[in-house]
C-alpha cells in the first residue's frame, strides 16, 4: 500500500489510530524532503482547512511536538496558553477543540507528526494517546525500513567481483546484505521497491559465478533448472546459509519456527539434498543464494 507520502502508507495509519483511539478526528504527514512539514492526510473531517498545512518548528501544538519531540495534548485548543495561535483559524475552521499531537522519529530525527482530535473540550485519555504513539510507531518502523532498504539496494547495485577476486569476508557481507534484503522485501510495503529489492537479490546471487568456473557452475545450473522454490523457501535457505539457528530464521523472517521447519524440508526435497549445508550449495549452484 502507498500514500501521499510515498511507500508508507500515513492514511491507513491514521484510520487505524481513530478506530483504536476512538478518536472522531485524526491526521498529519511526514517530512517530504525539505524542511517543512505539511499537513498532508485528514481523516473524519468535513472541510479541507487543514489540508496542506505547513508547520513551523515552534508553532502552535504541532510545531510544538516538532521542537521538542515528544508527545503534547491540550484540553482547548483555542484556549490553551501552552501553545501558541498561528493555526486558529484552520483549526476553528474544523471545529475542533481536544487535540493531541504525537512525533514520528527515526533515528533521532523528527519525521513528522500525527494529530488526533475532538470537537468538544475535553481532556483526551490514555486510550486516545496511547494509540497514537502506536501509530506513530508503526509509521517510525515502516520509515525506518524503507531507508535500510534503499542502504542495501545501493550496496547491492554496486557490481561485486568474482568469487576468485574477492576476499572471503567480503564475500560474506555480499551474502549478508542478500538475507537482509530478502527479509525487508516481505516488510516493504511499495510494491516497486520490493520488486526492486528482489531484483537486486537475484542479482546477488547471481554474482557468485566465477569467472575461472563458469563452464562447470553454468552445466550446474542447467542440472537444477527445474527446480523451482518458493520465495519464503529462498528467504529460509538465505538465513541457513548465513548460519542462522531455525529459530533466528523464523524470528528475522517473521515466521513461526515450525513455519521454517516445514520451508526448509520441502527446499531440501526439491533440491535432492539431504542436509542443510548440502541444500545451501545446491541453491547457489543453481544460483539462487550468492
Amino acid at each position: 500500500m502507498t500514500g501521499s507520502d510515498g511507500a508508507v502508507d500515513v492514511r491507513s495509519t491514521l484510520q487505524r489510530m481513530r478506530r483504536r483511539g476512538g478518536l472522531p478526528v485524526a491526521f498529519g504527514g511526514l517530512f517530504s524532503g525539505s524542511r517543512q512539514f505539511r499537513i498532508s492526510e485528514l481523516t473524519g473531517t468535513t472541510t479541507n482547512s487543514l489540508r496542506g498545512l505547513a508547520v513551523i518548528p515552534g508553532n502552535g501544538l504541532g510545531g510544538k511536538v516538532l521542537t521538542m519531540s515528544r508527545p503534547i495534548s491540550v484540553a482547548d485548543y483555542p484556549a490553551s496558553r501552552a501553545i501558541s495561535h498561528e493555526y486558529d483559524a484552520a483549526v476553528g475552521a474544523e471545529g475542533l477543540r481536544s487535540m493531541l499531537a504525537v512525533p514520528v522519529v527515526v533515528r533521532g530525527r523528527v519525521r513528522g507528526v500525527l494529530y488526533g482530535a475532538l470537537r468538544q473540550p475535553l481532556m483526551l485519555g490514555d486510550r486516545a494517546l496511547s494509540a497514537a504513539v502506536a501509530a506513530a510507531r508503526e509509521l517510525e518502523q515502516a520509515l525506518a525500513g524503507q531507508e535500510e532498504a534503499q542502504r542495501l539496494l545501493t550496496v547491492a547495485r554496486q557490481q561485486p567481483p568474482s568469487v576468485e577476486e574477492t576476499d572471503p569476508a567480503v564475500w560474506e557481507e555480499v551474502r549478508e546484505a542478500h538475507v537482509d534484503l530478502r527479509a525487508l522485501a516481505h516488510r516493504v510495503s511499495d510494491p516497486q521497491l520490493r520488486e526492486e529489492i528482489l531484483s537486486a537479490c537475484g542479482r546477488l546471487a547471481r554474482a557468485s559465478s566465477g569467472h575461472g568456473r563458469e563452464r562447470a557452475r553454468r552445466r550446474e545450473r542447467e542440472r537444477l533448472s527445474g527446480v523451482n522454490l518458493s520465495p519464503r523457501e529462498v528467504d529460509v535457505l538465505a538465513c541457513v546459509a548465513s548460519g542462522a539457528t531455525n529459530s533466528a530464521a523464523a524470528e528475522r523472517l517473521g515466521l513461526r519456527p515450525e513455519t521454517v521447519k516445514s520451508y526448509l524440508r520441502s527446499s531440501m526435497r526439491k533440491l535432492g539434498a539431504h542436509t542443510r549445508l548440502h541444500a545451501v550449495v545446491e541453491a547457489r549452484r543453481a544460483g539462487l543464494l550468492p
